[in-house]
């Protein structure tokens, strides 16, 4: 009973609950706009994070964030149907460290106060909401923004009866033989003949690659979308076997990473008093699995209308709707909707037209792929990009991409109209 009788921490204009990328970038975004902000953490923010992340590096150029990337490529490419795509924009590597120092300094400059605890309910109330902690400690927010990522804490989406996840395996390390290109990045090798006529006809696969200097790289085995996902021992012996096929021996392996991480979660309710940031939020991208960029390119947007809410005087379900309106306006709605509904289409596609559609999609204008893949399309330039695409596929992709199967129809709606 004494634990429930703690005294609540004073009341701050925002609640972060959450460790990772997305807590750290919503958390120093909003206390850059002189709010009052407490990370709720319930494991070390500083901790160092176990998975790589790559970016266009475009992406970072434009919000002067260039100088957060340990690596960056200008030979980038992709291989479909045996031809390789010279995709002639910059990629890059996240430097990890370098972010999470980044992030750390701007917590420390801007007064966000940072405790170790664990959020375990919450209580909401007309102009604020009420959390208590695993540790019996309670804290007040005018606003609680979840970043726990794919199963958060708080924030509520309905039930998604398959969730389609991409899984990846990876190994960082030393080999007989350059495994790609020598100062180079591939971005997806969807060759597959190390593969026995059986594993042709199950889910495909590609090589994600890059070469990290000094005689190192990173090669992974990646799943574009699959439910249920590819298990990490079939990815693991479809990376040996295209490293034999190659006649390219692991010598030493330094890290081994296991990415799985769903791509087709429906979109919160956002209706509801808890603010959703990052996985919490549905913020991966359905077309390419990225989250990071936007993270960077909606967080100071999303904290600036949150700030302004609060100025104006907005409190409880007001505020939380002006937040949430900000994050999925119905542009925005309307764009996942059809990248859900591109995703369905895409797992359905056998190897040969998977490779016919990517293919033809890297044949678009450059500024049309990029915004597809980057989530920066407005929706007529979504729409019209999907037109084209269509227009220019083989037979074999177009007639797959006219039938409707199972859910397809009512995502394309909900790209369409506003549930």
């Amino acid at each position: 009973m004494a634990a429930s009788l703690a005294p609540a921490v004073s009341l701050c204009d925002v609640l972060v609950v959450g460790a990772g990328p997305a807590a750290l970038c919503m958390a120093t975004a909003l206390a850059q706009r002189q709010l009052a902000v407490i990370l709720l953490a319930a494991r070390d923010p500083w901790r160092p994070w176990p998975n790589t992340y790559g970016i266009w590096g475009h992406e970072l150029d434009e919000l002067d964030l260039g100088f957060l990337l340990a690596h960056r490529w200008r030979r980038c490419s992709s291989v479909f149907l045996g031809k390789e795509h010279n995709h002639g924009l910059d990629y890059g590597l996240i430097d990890k460290h370098g972010l999470q120092g980044y992030w750390r300094q701007l917590c420390g400059q801007h007064g966000v106060r940072v405790q170790r605890d664990a959020a375990a309910a919450i209580r909401h109330h007309p102009d604020h909401s009420h959390v208590d902690g695993a540790s019996g400690q309670s804290y007040r927010a005018r606003l609680v923004v979840d970043a726990t990522g794919h199963q958060p804490v708080f924030v509520q989406r309905p039930r998604c009866v398959a969730v389609a996840q991409q899984a990846a395996y990876g190994v960082v390390g030393r080999f007989s033989t350059p495994p790609i290109r020598p100062g180079s990045f591939v971005l997806m090798d969807y060759r597959n003949s190390h593969l026995s006529p059986e594993q042709q006809q199950e889910p495909p696969t590609f090589l994600y690659a890059m070469d990290l200097g000094n005689g190192r790289y990173f090669v992974e085995e990646t799943s574009l979308a699959a439910y249920p996902p590819l298990p990490f021992p079939l990815l693991k012996h479809r990376l040996e076997q295209r490293l034999d096929r190659q006649g390219c021996a692991v010598e030493q392996v330094q890290e081994v990473e296991q990415c799985l991480f769903p791509m087709n979660l429906p979109l919160p309710d956002r209706r509801q008093r808890v603010m959703g940031f990052g996985g919490a939020a549905t913020m991966v991208h359905p077309a390419s699995g990225y989250m990071l960029g936007s993270l960077l390119r909606r967080g100071p947007d999303l904290a600036a209308a949150i700030a302004q809410a609060l100025e104006e005087g907005r409190r409880g379900a007001a505020l939380s709707r002006a937040a949430w309106g900000n994050l999925w306006s119905d542009d925005l709605v309307r764009r996942h909707g059809i990248y859900r509904f591109g995703l369905e289409k895409l797992m359905r596609l056998g190897s040969n037209d998977l490779q016919a559609f990517f293919h033809t999609f890297f044949q678009l204008p450059q500024p049309l792929w990029s915004g597809f893949l980057t989530n920066t399309l407005p929706l007529a330039s979504l729409t019209g990009a999907m037109v084209r695409l269509f227009a220019a596929a083989p037979w074999s992709v177009r007639r797959h991409l006219l039938r409707p199967r199972g859910r397809e129809l009512n995502l394309l709606l909900t790209g369409l109209l506003l549930r």
